[in-house]
């Protein structure tokens, strides 16, 4: 398997993990909240929105384009420090985390 091959079935994993947390069923932002320069455009979406409406989509992109990946990924952190922050379940925390870290080390180790 590619590492696009890979990368795709882990933001599937993301996909499937969202939704058994109810994160994924959202409104998606409005067209002006794209335009963020802020990390995570954490001025103007939530971290689920990003993750969802950014992060995966983008790199969706990129694994179906069979395109060069970004040179490094660290959203594990931002994901982790976000669902403690709102109290998510440690089961939810846990796949989670774990499901980010090998996006993230599938993006850099590339």
């Amino acid at each position: 398997m590619s590492v696009h091959d890979d990368l795709g079935a882990a933001l599937r994993e993301l996909e499937a993990t969202m939704k058994a947390a109810s994160l994924w069923r959202m409104t998606p932002p409005e067209p002006a909240a794209f335009n963020s320069v802020q990390p995570f455009c954490i001025d103007t979406m939530t971290l689920p929105q990003w993750l969802r409406f950014v992060f995966i989509a983008r790199l969706r992109a990129l694994v179906e384009a069979r395109a060069p990946l970004p040179a490094s990924c660290d959203v594990a952190p931002a994901v982790d420090a976000w669902l403690q922050q709102e109290g998510a379940r440690p089961h939810d925390r846990l796949l989670m985390g774990k499901v980010v870290e090998e996006i993230d080390r599938l993006v850099t180790e590339n």
